[in-house]
This record gives C-alpha cells, structure tokens and sequence, in this order.
C-alpha cells in the first residue's frame, strides 16, 4: 500500500469516528515526531501493538480484501507484565471489502455493528484438519442461541452482535447499499502474530510504499523509547 493512501484512510477513519462521537485515547493522535520524544512510559502501547492499523493482506487491493481498525486496549500472553486478559478495538469496514476467512486458535471475541452499514457473517467450524466443516454452526448473537447450515449469511444491524469461539471460520463484509459500518470488538488478548489462521494463506499486515510522511504511525512502526 502507499502511504498516501494510508494516511488517507486514517483520516477517513477519524472522520468517522468524530461523526459517531466515538473519542480515542489521547495516544492515537500522538505524530511520528511525538512518538519519536517518547520514553518508557509507553511501553505498553509498543509491547501490546495498541494503536492505527491498515492492512490489505499483503494482497495490494484495499478496497476489495482489506480493513482499517485501531486495538485501543490489549494484554499480552507472552510477557507476564501485562496482565490483562482482554483487548478492545474499532474498526472501520467499507462497502465492497471484504475480512478474508480465517480462525483464531486461542481468542474468543464479540463483534458489534456500533453503527452505519449492516455487517454480513458467514461462518464455518474447522475440521481436525483446519478445513471448512459442512455441519451446522451454533449462532450466539446477542443472548440468543441458534443453529444454522455452514455458510449461512448472518446479518448484524446496528447495535447487534455476534460471539466468535475458536476453530470458527469467519468472513465478513458489508450489506451492498448500507454504507461504510463502524464495528467494534471485545475479545481476549489480541496475539496477530500467532493466532490467525487464514483459509487462503494470506499476509496480516501491508507493505508499504513511502510516497509521503506517515500522518501517524501504524501500531508496528514505533520507535525504540527515547531513554
């Protein structure tokens, strides 16, 4: 991707954001000179990967296969410093992109339409094997459990939601006519290094032409500490 675009979609993000009055931490408008002057009292956000995140898979189509979404809390399962159990983030979906299927190994997590367009699921269990089951998916959505056929599209309008278990394929996109959706997500720690088990082996994050100075840094680009 270049980095004009991804400046781009941040401020598209932001935008959003501001309409829906969802306030970010004061981290996420820090600029790369800021964080440039930060020490030791940020490890945390460096540690965890807390921050901007625009990925198109390393697939070089953001509009058809990517996701732009900012993890604002996150623990860590392999360094006992950080002991919370659970990671927060927002995310904003475009009509016509597609979250390409995949399923965590650890992680379980709850995604909710905050708001705009409707969010289309399709989910699968994973066989021994980690390929796409053909039996039935428990559905939990919003406190109510149901049984559909593997595949079945579940459509979440705002302010509904949908839990994810491991060893749950899913994909999703965007309801053609709904608009651009703002999507939230509550789950257990947040490892993408290591818990993303992609049907299709796919990148997890974009590489990236410099064609302009970075508006702000992606949460895989911090500097060291100052001191």
């Amino acid at each position: 991707m270049k980095r004009s675009e991804i400046n781009a979609i941040i401020k598209e993000f932001e935008a959003m954001l501001k309409e829906y009055k969802f306030a970010l931490p004061p981290f996420l408008s820090f600029t790369p000179e800021e964080w440039a002057e930060k020490n030791h009292e940020y490890d945390e956000i460096r540690d965890n990967a807390l921050g901007w995140d625009v990925t198109d898979y390393g697939m070089g189509n953001y509009d058809k296969l990517g996701l732009a979404l900012i993890t604002i809390r996150n623990g860590n399962v392999k360094n006992a410093k950080y002991t919370k159990t659970y990671a927060e983030k927002i995310m904003m979906i475009r009509e016509g992109q597609v979250s390409p299927n995949h399923f965590h190994w650890n992680k379980m997590e709850d995604i909710i339409n905050r708001g705009g367009g409707n969010v289309v699921f399709r989910l699968w269990n994973a066989t021994p094997d980690e390929k796409l089951a053909d039996t039935d998916v428990e559905i939990c959505q919003d406190g109510r459990r149901y049984m559909v056929p593997a595949g079945t599209e579940i459509v979440l309008h705002p302010g509904e939601s949908l839990s994810l278990y491991p060893y749950y394929y899913h994909e999703f996109t965007i309801e053609p006519g709904s608009g651009t959706a703002l999507v939230g997500e509550v789950s257990m720690c947040n490892d993408d290094n290591t818990d993303n088990r992609f049907y299709e082996p796919l990148g997890r994050f974009p590489t990236i032409e410099e064609d302009e100075p970075p508006y702000r840094l992606l949460c895989t680009e911090y500097p060291p500490a100052k001191d």
